[in-house]
């Protein structure tokens, strides 16, 4: 198959936008056995109707079955393994062999891809895992492109070799880290990461005991853990050129408007956009600064600053529309954020360039005007002067 972009699903809403923006496959969260408990995953009803929906626009969906299995997780794993192959899911993303082999006797139908938890670099332990059944590799993330042309190299070409290509890194290696489980009592490793790794740390000499040293000067402290964020959209064709099978984008955490813009970006630069078109858009959502990962050297670490970096934030996503008479289009949206009157918004569509209008009249549930939309839980209405469609995303410039 050609190469895949591959998107991260959180919930409904980012499933649709993944599979509406570009994406040719999207690897979900199921109700056990993944590492982001924290993200809007599925349940199995909501799992079967996604199944349909992907399959519907001729698509693949993956699971998440990469927790670090206990004893007790055995027997649910092996009731939930047949579960997902009845849903009709594509693959299931494991790194435990117990879940290998579980899922290899009660549910032989589902394809196997091994998580980048499992930390595979180099080709023996690719071919390892492929004699064991698995039909994917998701490498490790510490891999050069080098190392990644070599193990394409050394291993069967029906293996299918896939690698992240934007999106939040880790300070740990692939991901297994213990500094959530030592500090917070929350196993990042069975989905519960706190995220310390983007905390403010000091010194402390021994000899010294409460005498606190940052490690710069800065009163905020160094955030020594603290990696960048991944963004190869401007190296693609090196990417391309390795054979990988598969180009990966981290974010099951982030919302509509980060798949979406994510999404696009790859997808259109893949189709032949210049990336020069895209790197601005980039920058409209929330992300640490931006680095090549591993895949020239040794990844950098931004260990002068924590915050997420955004200039646009997401307004609603557009559910139904009608067009009038005038031409004017008005549209029913999910509020996501506070919006009012006179302020400019912004369009993201799949395909259209990004649009601009003022917001004139905004009208609540029941069609009664209103100047301010701010309850996150209705739907509003809004009038705009060209033609949008259900999945649209408005957006607004926040303040510098």
């Amino acid at each position: 198959m050609s190469t895949e972009l591959l998107a991260p699903a959180g919930g409904e809403e980012q499933l649709e936008c993944a599979l509406r923006y570009g994406a040719d496959a999207v690897y979900v969260g199921g109700s056990r056995f993944g590492l982001r408990q924290k993200a809007q995953n599925f349940d199995d009803r909501a799992l079967q109707q996604a199944v349909a929906r992907v399959h519907a626009a001729d698509k693949r969906i993956y699971v998440t079955l990469n927790a670090v299995m206990h004893d007790e997780d055995i027997e649910p794993l092996r009731t939930y393994a047949a579960t997902l192959e009845a849903a009709g899911v594509d693959a299931a993303i494991v790194s435990d062999p117990a879940a290998l082999m579980i899922v290899r006797k009660v549910a032989p139908s589902l394809r196997l891809h091994i998580s980048t938890q499992a930390s595979v670099a180099n080709a023996q332990s690719a071919r390892f895992w492929y004699e064991q059944g698995a039909s994917r590799i998701v490498l490790a993330r510490e891999l050069s492109l080098a190392e990644i042309t070599a193990i394409r190299a050394k291993t069967p070409p029906e293996l299918e070799l896939e690698v992240f290509v934007h999106g939040a890194m880790c300070m740990a290696y692939s991901g297994r880290c213990l500094i959530s489980n030592y500090l917070t009592g929350r196993d990042a490793n069975r989905g519960n990461c706190t995220q310390p790794c983007r905390w403010g740390y000091s010194v402390v000499e021994e000899t010294r005991p409460g005498q606190v040293f940052p490690l710069e000067e800065d009163e905020r402290g160094t955030y020594l853990f603290n990696s960048r964020d991944l963004m190869m959209l401007e190296h693609l064709p090196e990417l391309l050129d390795t054979g990988v099978t598969s180009l990966k984008i981290e974010g099951r955490m982030k919302n509509a408007l980060y798949v979406a813009t994510v999404v696009k970006a790859y997808r259109q630069v893949l189709d032949g956009a210049e990336p020069a078109d895209f790197l601005a858009e980039l920058e409209t959502i929330s992300h640490r600064p931006y680095s090549t990962g591993f895949f020239f050297g040794a990844a950098q670490q931004s260990v002068d600053e924590a915050q997420y970096l955004k200039t646009r934030e997401l307004v609603g996503v557009v559910r139904e529309r009608t067009v009038q008479k005038d031409g004017r289009c008005r549209a029913t949206f999910a509020l996501r954020n506070r919006v009012q009157t006179g302020e400019e918004l912004e369009v993201l569509s799949p395909e259209a360039d990004i649009r601009r209008f003022p917001v004139g009249t905004l009208f609540d549930e029941y069609g009664a005007p209103v100047q301010v939309a701010n309850v996150a839980t209705r739907s509003y209405q809004i009038e705009v002067p060209f033609e949008l469609a259900p999945y649209d995303l408005l957006r607004k410039k926040l303040n510098a």
